[in-house]
């Protein structure tokens, strides 16, 4: 198996620029790299997944005896040049999403999100949020419902994005999918106690309004459970007053967007 494997391996990194190339896009450690080029060592199952998925083949196809394997890929498809040359941003991104999606799994979920519209001023708004796990990464949608008087038409908006756990921060950043002319990011406190209720921190975007300003503000996500009627939740979602009965009180003083004397920076609360 080991010698058919390594010919293999090495028919299939020939279609790459360099084996430096393949170590880098795989995230795999070269001198480990090298032993299964070379023979010496035999991938666990885990290990021969990941080839697998990087190469585009199966695990049965790649443990073929090598000449057999070499007709099967001469007969295939070959990536372009493009296809194989990763984007900057896409490295970028995928560095990051190694790094950042452990952590994460115990505020998957549904929650009410919190802030002063930055598109309303004086007004609160109050969105739904997913947070949901999809293979090794989380991934989030933010939907929102603005109705500005009950004989108004309803707008609604749809953010798609990701979050990153780095040390003790979760770091979120996502797109207007609808329009495509806005990129929002959010970082919240974590919770060090074992039942998630409410997260809060800061995010950053540009109001909606025709001047597209730029503006910060304090949020709040309120836990909700792992699955919801999301029809009913939905509908529980818009501007609000700042005198609201239907808005907690502790919210609206978490996201006050005043700053204290002494305080040099526009800060998050924890």
């Amino acid at each position: 198996m080991t010698e058919d494997f390594s010919r293999n391996l090495r028919l299939l990194c020939s279609y790459y620029k360099s084996i430096a190339d393949v170590c880098r896009r795989m995230k795999m450690n070269r001198p480990q790299f090298n032993r299964y080029l070379g023979g010496h060592a035999k991938p666990s199952a885990n290990t021969l997944r990941r080839f697998c998925d990087f190469f585009g083949v199966e695990e049965h196809e790649i443990l073929l005896p090598h000449n057999q394997f070499l007709r099967l890929i001469q007969v295939r498809p070959r990536p372009s040049s493009d296809e194989l040359r990763a984007s900057p941003e896409t490295e970028h991104l995928e560095h990051l999403g190694q790094l950042g999606h452990q952590g994460l799994d115990k505020y998957l979920g549904y929650y009410f999100e919190y802030h002063l519209s930055m598109a309303y001023p004086g007004k609160l708004l109050r969105m739904l949020t997913c947070l949901e796990r999809q293979q090794d990464k989380v991934y989030y949608q933010r939907t929102e419902r603005l109705q500005e008087s009950p004989n108004d038409k309803i707008y609604h908006g749809k953010y798609l994005g990701f979050a990153t756990f780095l040390i003790d921060r979760i770091f979120m950043v996502d797109y207007e999918s609808l329009t495509d002319q806005e990129i929002t990011q959010t970082i919240l406190f974590p919770t060090f106690k074992n039942r998630v209720t409410r997260l809060t921190g800061l995010k950053l975007g540009v109001s909606g309004s025709g001047e597209r300003m730029p503006c910060c503000a304090r949020v709040v996500y309120e836990y909700l459970g792992p699955s919801v009627d999301i029809r009913r939740a939905f509908k529980l979602c818009g501007l609000y007053d700042l005198d609201s009965p239907d808005i907690d009180e502790s919210i609206k003083q978490a996201v006050a967007n005043d700053i204290q004397p002494g305080e040099w920076h526009f800060r998050a609360r924890h």
